[in-house]
């Protein structure tokens, strides 16, 4: 990489596409240095920048950062906390590239990444695209069946937009690219936390970008690592959506109802066995065995096939009933979602 600084610079004079990887960062030291430590390996021969923003920490990264400017070509700034969206903005304003790749803290990088993307934009250009999340052989059992629960078709794993459809998609920030262009024009991500990444997705789009999903684009994310936070994060993903819903009314879908429709399943199949028969246990009992089956047969280890029971449920349970509770208030009563839910939305 001891050339990477050079190359770079080269192809920001000439106007080639160039990429600058924006990544905020609040209290994880301890990330930064895996996701740095990953970016060594990343086979890409025309250059790139790294963009570190630190959103306020009391626990800062500049250290870790230090350990490897010799290495890769970084920027690090630090700032007043103001949310990962606007951590972002802060980012793609100060970044040298014309192409920026939008990624958590929490994620891993496959050496081949940038090699994948740079292929697809130059058969494909898009102004916006999304990557796949995958697990990494190094991750806790909990976080690889927390990772299946989040991304199967079995559970929500469709929620976010089909990834065979270009104006459906909704990439998510924790491995998104957007172009400068797209960038000015949109002004970036708004101050809603969780669910800026969405936001910005169909904002690109009605203003007539392209967007699109890169499935062989993954990045190994580590996601929440107990179920408590676990459960925290999938409730503000339920809560944001009616919200999301009243600001983009056309991206609505049956299918946000899916676990909210679960817990009434669940709880409707509890009270016909206290009723009648315990037969009416059968059809979750079923979709739970489908559940175990598929989750072994595609990694493998039985005691994280009945973690996935568990998160499922955590994850139904949480989202449905934050989507339920947001829909009250937010489509029924018509409440202001920044007077409704404050904890949402950075000042």
């Amino acid at each position: 990489m001891a050339s990477a600084k050079v190359v770079f610079l080269y192809n920001f004079i000439s106007m080639k596409r160039n990429y600058s990887f924006i990544i905020p960062v609040y209290n994880r030291p301890h990330e930064i240095r895996e996701l740095l430590e990953s970016f060594t390996s990343v086979e890409f021969e025309e250059g790139y920048e790294i963009v570190i923003v630190e959103d306020g920490s009391s626990e800062t990264s500049e250290s870790v950062v230090n350990d490897f400017n010799q290495e890769l070509t970084i920027s690090y700034y630090t700032k007043a906390n103001s949310g990962p969206g606007d951590s972002r903005n802060y980012g793609m304003k100060r970044a040298k590239g014309n192409y920026f790749i939008i990624l958590d803290s929490d994620v891993i990088m496959p050496p081949d990444y940038l090699i994948v993307v740079d292929e697809f934009l130059n058969n494909h250009f898009v102004d916006c695209f999304g990557g796949a999340d995958t697990a990494h052989k190094s991750f806790s059992n909990l976080q690889k069946a927390i990772n299946y629960t989040m991304t199967s078709l079995l559970t929500t794993g469709g929620i976010r937009g089909s990834k065979k459809s270009l104006q459906k998609f909704e990439p998510r920030s924790f491995n998104m690219g957007i172009s400068k262009k797209a960038f000015e024009t949109t002004k970036g991500f708004s101050k809603i936390h969780p669910g800026e990444d969405p936001d910005l997705s169909l904002r690109i789009e009605n203003v007539g970008f392209e967007t699109a999903f890169i499935p062989s684009a993954a990045v190994f994310h580590k996601r929440r690592i107990s179920l408590h936070k676990f459960a925290v994060q999938v409730e503000k993903f339920g809560m944001v959506r009616p919200i999301l819903t009243k600001w983009h009314p056309r991206a609505a879908k049956l299918t946000f109802w899916f676990p909210t429709s679960f817990i009434l399943f669940v709880l409707l199949s509890i009270l016909l066995v206290f009723i009648f028969s315990w037969l009416f246990l059968l059809p979750l009992l079923t979709y739970l065995i489908i559940l175990v089956v598929h989750s072994f047969y595609k990694i493998g280890n039985i005691k994280i096939s009945l973690l996935v029971v568990v998160s499922v449920f955590v994850q139904f349970f949480g989202y449905g009933w934050g989507f339920l509770k947001s829909n009250w208030y937010i489509s029924v009563l018509k409440r202001d979602p920044e007077i409704q839910f404050p904890q949402l939305f950075f000042k």
